[in-house]
């Protein structure tokens, strides 16, 4: 399916309804049709006669940046199925047009890869045209949009690839491919690297699997001999997470592939950066492992010492992606960036909290968190501060260690666990970190805005923005 900058009307013509308002032009007999069916523009499509296809767009009551998105998504669901070969629509502002490019190409992904039939799209062309921008403006915010959907939709299909197939080592792998396609550097290292580095809250999960843990270190410098901004990040790469001893029940097993959405996230983050030649300096970090059961798993009654010295009492295996965590943050400080950032499917509270569809955004510093949700917002992807709590801090507090890996008590444990790992991002970085739990967008089994079943590819467009945004 390729995006074209043509003046040129396809088999069908998009027409999208702002506001229920049709368009002036339409003949009697168009407008007789959309009356008959009770077409009202409101977030629904209608096609007639094939050769108009009406978008309504839905009126959310306030300003919200997906509107188009979503519905152009929802529209080529409904026309990948016609046996037509290009459509067309108009683009008024550069804002709705990055929407209807982003809409089209998000839209457009569906997971299929273990299926025998696959899902058909006979469309090959989609014309875009507009009276207010150039055709030059037009092609570059195509070329734009390609790179980051189709990284996202790259990191769609690696977070849905089932765990006997996407273990540590693959996933490792599938970031060496990215970075050397990408102008990236890339070193993978192996548990005795851990074992150097003394990670060994980040090892004690690793410890009942078969599968090796990694750490993956992607680098990207662009070219260029003036003083950029230095931005790492960290994402938790859990490539199935059984619960370890802490076993978890049956149902809540079924989607835990997606634990490994943050370090995913990561890689995708590092090849649209690196794709868009932003003059910015980027280190990802992923902590890859397999949290199993087994004679040598880590027990509750455990006491780690972290790489930066501090010990954790293990109360509960189920809470590991923050052992891990802890590790890689740790090391990530040590790279005296100017921006730190982590994304981690870390809680289940932050989804109670949010609901399904929404970031959680955490840190120390408020006028950080609150830039960075604006543009997040403004990519498209939705968030909610969480604030940070010093009474919480005794939650995780313990009579055996320095620190609990689960706090005392429930309430709150979203915050908790984002004011843990706070423990191990060094004093001089606390101000210009954020966490972010994705626990919510990242994997969701219902299909919902540019989002198809499964992964979503969470946090990737709204750090882009962040970073593209960035002012030295």
């Amino acid at each position: 399916m390729n995006l074209l900058a043509k003046d040129k009307i396809g088999d069908i013509e998009l027409i999208l309804i702002k506001n229920k308002k049709l368009p002036k032009n339409l003949s009697k007999a168009e407008k007789d049709s959309l009356d008959k069916y009770d077409f009202d523009g409101s977030g629904s499509c209608m096609l007639l006669e094939y050769k108009k296809f009406f978008i309504g767009i839905d009126d959310c009551g306030y300003e919200f940046p997906n509107a188009i998105r979503d519905s152009i998504s929802q529209a080529i669901q409904k026309l990948k199925s016609l046996k037509i070969n290009s459509i067309s629509i108009e683009a008024s502002s550069e804002s709705e047009l990055k929407e209807i490019c982003e809409g089209f190409l998000l839209g457009n992904y569906s997971f299929d890869s273990y299926k025998t039939k696959k899902s058909k799209n006979h469309i090959k062309e989609i014309y875009i045209q507009s009276t207010k921008l150039t055709k030059t403006q037009i092609e570059n915010q195509i070329s734009q949009s390609k790179i980051i959907t189709e990284s996202i939709n790259k990191i769609r299909e690696l977070i849905n690839t089932p765990p006997q197939d996407a273990t540590p080592n693959y996933v490792a792998n599938f970031a060496h491919k990215i970075a050397k396609d990408s102008n990236i550097s890339c070193k993978i290292h192996d548990s005795k690297f851990l074992k150097k580095e003394n990670m060994e809250a980040f090892l004690a999960v690793a410890k009942a699997s078969i599968n090796e843990p990694f750490m993956v270190h992607l680098h990207y410098k662009p070219n260029t001999k003036k003083k950029v901004p230095k931005i790492a990040l960290v994402g938790k790469g859990l490539t199935y997470d059984s619960g370890g001893l802490s076993l978890k029940p049956g149902d809540y097993m079924t989607t835990m592939k997606a634990d490994k959405s943050g370090a995913c996230a990561v890689i995708g983050i590092l090849e649209i950066v690196a794709k868009l030649k932003l003059e910015v300096e980027v280190h990802g970090i992923l902590g890859l492992a397999e949290n199993m059961i087994g004679g040598n798993a880590y027990k509750p009654d455990d006491i780690l010492t972290a790489r930066n010295k501090k010990t954790i009492e293990v109360r509960n295996t189920d809470a590991e992606g923050r052992l891990v965590l802890a590790d890689c943050l740790s090391y990530a400080s040590d790279l005296k960036p100017d921006y730190l950032i982590d994304l981690a499917t870390l809680t289940g509270a932050c989804v109670v909290a949010l609901g399904d569809y929404t970031i959680g955004i955490m840190g120390y510093n408020q006028k950080l968190k609150e830039n960075f949700a604006k543009h997040a917002f403004n990519a498209g992807e939705l968030s909610g501060i969480l604030p940070f709590n010093p009474y919480l801090k005794k939650l995780y507090s313990s009579e055996v260690a320095d620190l609990c890996n689960i706090p005392s008590s429930r309430y709150g444990s979203a915050i908790s666990a984002g004011m843990f790992l706070g423990e191990f991002v060094s004093k001089d970085l606390q101000d210009k970190w954020i966490h972010l739990d994705i626990a919510g967008p990242a994997y969701v089994e219902k299909s919902w805005g540019v989002n198809p079943f499964g992964a979503t590819g969470a946090g990737v467009r709204a750090c882009v923005e962040f970073i593209r945004n960035i002012k030295e």
